[in-house]
């Protein structure tokens, strides 16, 4: 970003430019801020040849004449000639004009009301070298952008005026390409008409009309040469968003809770903001805003909630801010969801059934809330404010009721308590009792494998604080065992060792090191365990069942090496029964998966080498037929497959 700032500089310093550079970004990710503040005070604290530069700033955003921008200038500009507005403007730290303030003036102006009794200094209006103009939303104006261009275009080529434009070229070109659509497509419609080219079936109707369009009315064509004439450098802005977050975080240290839990759970905030796919940040503002309003409310009537579920609601907040306001979908895609358990049946609903009628929720889910292991994540009330603008106190009161009697920590098992909330929540004549609940818990093998491994990680922190009174190498025994206890009902945990990282602070002790590699070793087992039982579901499906082998395989198996996991005696058993053209199919799927993901499937090698050498053994000497020869290529390309790892 330094780098974008000093290049910008270095235009402001030239002593002879004939151009103008232009900032292109996409809306809401942080120009205007960037321009008041990184580059506005950095131009009018520069002295060159004896001169300071003064900055006049204009926003184009719903200008509908080039009249209105004339007049910005002025009132701008006359703001320098004016005593008492510059004494005012300095007193309060004013550094440009309200748009309110300057609508006044401007009627001030027309009834021939001053703001003093000083004459107009003409040299203020002769006097170009030491200006530097800014005009921002370009593509936001309501005239013709071509027409701008050629406006601004005189101050720069004429009088050499140092100017910056601001704006989001990808908004623009949409907006050259669709303005006065209905019209254009009327009149390229009949021009095909006249010249015969209406009824020819040679490419379809609606690429004939749009190439008419783009051939008559090619504003995108004239915008690019008067762009080349006057536009030197454009830079792309890319912001900088863990800053200008942080930046916006300042605005709520009048509010000393909701600041503490914001600089807390910033993580957070900016995976979401960046999991939205969008640099918009200014519904991230909204969002915030959004959030202030919701945090106060929970901490005045439910003071008691939990830690996570106010971070759950923070990732909601923001999640939704964007999915609706972001244009990402329409209003309604949450409105027939009335509650968070309705919202868990449908993610069973489209995860296990494979049902793909709700499949953006399941998208929603998967992409705001992966890696984030928690319970209770969609919230009424929240959809209905973010969506309608009201805070309906009766969604509030029913969602947070069920809250509190199904998630709340009291009612929870001791294990649960620990890995949800901070362990200095919990009351000195509970914490005992506790700890002995979450030990007979893991001997019962009642705790899942990867909590197993944090609680551990956190006991071995309670021993070395002095807040148990028990050896560490007896805790890992009892933990040893409840793992081995655990594993005989659990399920293969991924990005396990991802999740674990997070936890683990400072050096690993011994213990630590034993029970991840005990847990390492178990995962690896129920991995195994599944991928069998994959691969089993997978392969049956041959040579009966081929369409649903295919889609099996497409969404679920290219990336793993499935083929590892099922006996290769069989497979080719199955793969000699089926279709010549299953046959076929099979084995481009084979290169297809090789050619993608070699790393992945890697492990799956040997199994390949013993099928192809069934395939080879199978062929030999036999009569030749389509599948015959079918099948020795499928043994061929199996072997180009395993050259691929020589």
């Amino acid at each position: 970003m330094e780098d974008l700032v000093e290049s910008i500089l270095d235009y402001i310093r030239a002593d002879y430019t004939d151009y103008a550079i232009m900032i292109n970004g996409e809306w809401g990710s942080g120009k205007t801020y960037f321009w008041n503040n990184k580059i506005r005070n950095k131009i009018e604290t520069l002295q060159l040849n004896g001169k300071h530069y003064t900055t006049i700033y204009m926003s184009l955003y719903g200008i509908s004449n080039l009249e209105e921008i004339s007049k910005k200038i002025f009132i701008e500009t006359t703001q320098l000639m004016d005593k008492n507005m510059k004494k005012y403007m300095a007193s309060t730290g004013q550094q440009s004009i309200p748009e309110y303030a300057k609508t006044g003036l401007d009627m001030a102006n027309l009834f021939g009301v001053t703001q003093s009794g000083d004459k107009v200094d003409y040299s203020k209006f002769f006097s170009t070298d030491d200006k530097v103009l800014c005009f921002d939303d370009l593509e936001r104006a309501n005239v013709d952008v071509i027409d701008i261009l050629g406006y601004i275009n005189n101050f720069v080529e004429h009088d050499h005026i140092k100017t910056i434009i601001i704006c989001n070229e990808k908004e623009l070109s949409t907006k050259l390409k669709s303005s006065n659509l209905e019209m254009k497509t009327f009149i390229a419609t009949y021009l095909l008409d006249k010249e015969g080219d209406l009824a020819k079936t040679d490419k379809p109707m609606v690429e004939k009309i749009q190439d008419k369009i783009e051939y008559v009315f090619d504003k995108a064509n004239d915008y690019e040469r008067i762009k080349e004439k006057l536009i030197g450098e454009t830079f792309e802005y890319q912001p900088e968003f863990n800053y200008i977050i942080n930046g916006i975080l300042m605005r709520y240290e009048n509010n000393p809770e909701l600041i503490r839990f914001l600089r807390e759970n910033t993580g957070y905030i900016i995976s979401t903001f960046n999991k939205s796919g969008t640099r918009n940040l200014r519904i991230l503002k909204h969002a915030l805003n959004d959030f202030k309003k919701i945090f106060e409310m929970v901490n005045k009537h439910y003071p008691n909630t939990n830690n996570r579920i106010l971070q759950t609601m923070l990732i909601f907040t923001i999640a939704i801010s964007f999915e609706i306001k972001a244009g990402k979908i329409t209003k309604d895609k949450f409105v027939n969801i009335e509650d968070n358990e309705e919202y868990k049946s449908i993610l069973v609903s489209s995860r296990v059934l494979m049902d793909n009628r709700q499949f953006y929720i399941k998208e929603f889910d998967n992409n705001y809330y992966y890696n984030f292991k928690v319970e209770y994540r969609f919230f009424k009330f929240i959809e209905i404010y973010v969506r309608t603008r009201i805070f309906d106190m009766k969604t509030f009161k029913k969602n947070m009721e069920i809250i509190v009697n199904t998630i709340d920590t009291g009612k929870l098992p001791g294990y649960k308590r620990l890995l949800i909330e901070e362990y200095w929540k919990i009351s000195d004549d509970q914490f005992a009792s506790v700890v002995e609940e979450v030990l007979e818990d893991v001997k019962e093998g009642k705790v899942k494998l990867l909590d197993t491994v944090k609680i551990f990680i956190y006991f071995t922190y309670f021993i070395k604080k002095g807040l148990i009174d028990y050896d560490v190498r007896t805790i890992r025994g009892i933990f040893f065992n409840g793992m081995n206890v655990a594993a005989l009902k659990s399920e293969y945990c991924d990005n396990a060792e991802e999740e674990l990282e997070q936890i683990i602070v400072g050096e690993k002790t011994q213990e630590i090191n034993e029970i991840l590699n005990h847990f390492y070793m178990i995962n690896g087992a129920l991995k195994d365990k599944m991928y069998s039982e994959k691969a089993e579901e997978l392969f049956k499906c041959i040579p009966m069942k081929m369409e649903t082998f295919y889609e099996k395989l497409d969404k679920e198996c290219m990336d793993i090496p499935i083929f590892k996991y099922y006996d290769p005696y069989q497979l080719f058993q199955r793969i000699s029964c089926a279709s010549n053209e299953d046959i076929v199919s099979i084995k481009e799927k084979l290169l297809d998966r090789a050619e993608k993901y070699k790393k992945e499937i890697e492990p799956e090698m040997k199994n390949i080498k013993q099928l192809k050498q069934i395939t080879d053994d199978y062929v030999k000497g036999k009569d030749i037929g389509i599948k015959i020869v079918l099948l020795k290529e499928f043994a061929r390309e199996l072997g180009t497959i395993l050259e691929k790892y020589k």
